[in-house]
């Protein structure tokens, strides 16, 4: 429930608070006085939309603050909402939402003192106060607002929900599939490449270090003479003219002599026994150097054969190299991600037959959910005219009728149902929803919004309101100005259903009329006056003789005479009767 709403330099609301009770609130007060400004304050801490330019002049901020006192419905709604969002609520259960807007056009809101999103506002702000504007009744002649009229009547939520999400599916798959047909001849050439390309690298079986070990065996092969006399140099320079054609000593043999050498020093100094040990290490070094050069040398041999095989290998790795990458590893990459996109051109969703079978099975699922939705709503139809008649008739429109329609519309690119019919869907499903209206027995039923006078319609709101608010959960409702085209002779029935309302919910009412604002359990009075040259509304509580003396000024303007005084007080106590003896 909405107890608190305290504004501040909004519009030409330099500072109000407007305390609430439980039932019905009259809020009432001259033409331009404020009420509209009042509501607008409502709407922004609720999340509207709203500008800079309501800003008071001469402020740098607007703000806005509302105090709720969250009731047991909010138990699956809001409270859930809130543990999500990190907003605390205390064990008094108060919900505090602020709003401010600054004059440079940005504005800020917070629950709790959390900051928000304006639309995290709106979304918590719609848990908690339905308001019905001044032209909202309008909306009704709307093919849109009567549908999920008759849908939140019949708690069609979950299911409209499954539908939504069931046409996203079919729209899905019907795109996949036009796509498909569209570009198949695309899809079949990208495969058929890939599918070359991936064969022509797994034939080549590249190891990630071929290249560099077959340029290390090029080089060998390309330079077996060079190779072979700089070994026998080597090997000349160890072991010297193994033929004896030269008394040079080889260099096996100084390192021998070396060796001979220390070890006589280290007999004699233990001290140079780490040289000697050198010395040794050395020759046995040498001694594997000299066996492994020859060895060597056997394999350095001129292979004509083999240097051809190795060339064309470099050659087609550098072919593959010029296709698909600047390295050999660059290829195996592209032949790994090539085989993945083969595996996802394969993989059935782009296949025209498999996206076929998925789009049918798409279909007759939302065909399902469609049946089903439109049973629903036939039935729910079929209980609310009855329902909206006898409001009406508490409304003091005689024994207007009201019939609600359901229909499909034929369509070529529908959806096929099972008796054959090729109808229209969207995310609401296949149903159009007329509410047909007939103001008088007899006269043929008509659209509401060909026949419907203004009067008549928000009166038929008020009763759709009525009935909705059993299964609506939005603990306060707003009506601004719901007696538009209603005259005094219907005010107070208006008035008595706007109280009974209030049994359920908390209910504010702004009205012009008497018979509706003698109803209201609590009465608020907007004023404006003139203050140091600058216009203010305040709101104030009225009661007892001020409240005769409101209701005066409504039925017969200022002053108030002594008639229009007894007027009211007839009035009020004509209300105060139907309330005991309904209560009673």
């Amino acid at each position: 429930m909405l107890r608190e709403l305290s504004i501040a330099d909004f519009a030409i609301i330099e500072r109000s608070t407007i305390r609430l009770q439980d039932g019905l609130t009259s809020l009432t007060g001259e033409t331009g006085a404020g009420k509209s400004i009042l509501l607008d304050a409502l709407g922004a801490v609720l999340g509207q939309r709203i500008g800079s330019d309501l800003v008071r002049t001469g402020a740098k901020t607007a703000r806005i603050e509302a105090l709720f006192e969250l009731t047991e419905a909010c138990d699956t709604t809001i409270r859930p909402r809130c543990v999500d969002l990190g907003i605390e609520i205390g064990d008094d259960g108060h919900l505090i939402l602020t709003r401010e807007i600054q004059a440079s056009g940005r504005s800020s809101a917070r629950i709790n003192g959390r900051m928000v999103t304006a639309s995290v506002l709106a979304e918590i702000g719609s848990h908690l106060v339905d308001i019905h504007g001044q032209s909202d009744h309008l909306s009704l002649l709307q093919a849109t607002t009567q549908r999920n009229m008759l849908d939140e009547y019949a708690g069609l939520s979950i299911l409209r929900h499954q539908v939504a999400v069931g046409v996203q599916k079919v729209r899905e798959a019907r795109c996949r599939l036009s796509e498909l047909e569209r570009g198949s001849r695309d899809h079949i050439q990208r495969l058929d490449l890939l599918r070359y390309q991936v064969t022509e690298i797994e034939e080549a079986a590249i190891q990630p270090d071929e290249e560099r070990d077959l340029l290390r065996q090029r080089d060998v092969l390309l330079n077996v003479d060079r190779l072979r006399l700089a070994v026998l140099d080597a090997l000349s320079a160890l072991n010297g003219d193994e033929l004896g054609a030269t008394a040079a000593a080889s260099g096996l043999d100084s390192l021998r002599e070396l060796e001979a050498s220390l070890q006589q020093v280290s007999e004699i100094d233990a001290s140079t026994t780490g040289m000697f040990e050198r010395a040794s290490e050395l020759v046995v070094l040498a001694d594997d150097l000299n066996r492994d050069l020859r060895t060597y040398l056997d394999t350095v041999e001129a292979d004509p054969d083999t240097l051809q095989l190795v060339e064309d290998r470099l050659s087609l790795l550098r072919g593959l190299i010029r296709k698909y990458g600047a390295t050999v590893e660059d290829v195996l990459e592209y032949q790994a991600s090539a085989q993945a996109e083969v595996e996802t051109l394969t993989d059935g969703s782009f296949d025209v037959a498999v996206v076929q079978q998925s789009m049918r099975q798409a279909e007759a699922e939302l065909v399902t959910l469609v049946s089903e939705l439109s049973r629903q709503r036939e039935e729910a139809a079929a209980e609310l005219g009855p329902l909206v008649e006898q409001n009406a008739a508490d409304l003091k429109m005689g024994r207007s009728q009201l019939k609600v329609d359901v229909r499909h519309r034929p369509d070529v690119s529908g959806i096929t149902m099972g008796s054959g019919e090729t109808v229209a869907f969207d995310e609401s499903g296949i149903d159009d929803v007329e509410f047909l209206f007939a103001p008088n027995v007899g006269e043929t039923f008509r659209p509401l919004g060909r026949i419907a006078s203004g009067g008549e319609t928000a009166r038929l709101m008020l009763a759709l309101k009525s009935i909705l608010s059993e299964v609506d959960q939005t603990p306060t409702l707003v009506f601004d100005e719901i007696d538009v085209g209603v005259g005094a002779r219907s005010g107070q029935v208006v008035g008595e259903k706007l109280w009974k309302l209030s049994r359920t919910h908390q209910v504010v009412v702004v009205t012009h009329l008497p018979q509706i604002a003698a109803y209201g359990d609590d009465h608020l009075r907007i004023t404006k006056r003139e203050i140091d040259g600058r216009t203010v509304s305040s709101v104030d509580a009225v009661s007892d003789a001020l409240r005769i003396d409101e209701l005066a000024y409504m039925i017969d303007g200022v002053p108030a005479t002594d008639e229009s005084r007894a007027n009211a007080s007839v009035i009020l106590e004509r209300i105060a009767a139907v309330k005991a003896a309904t209560v009673g």
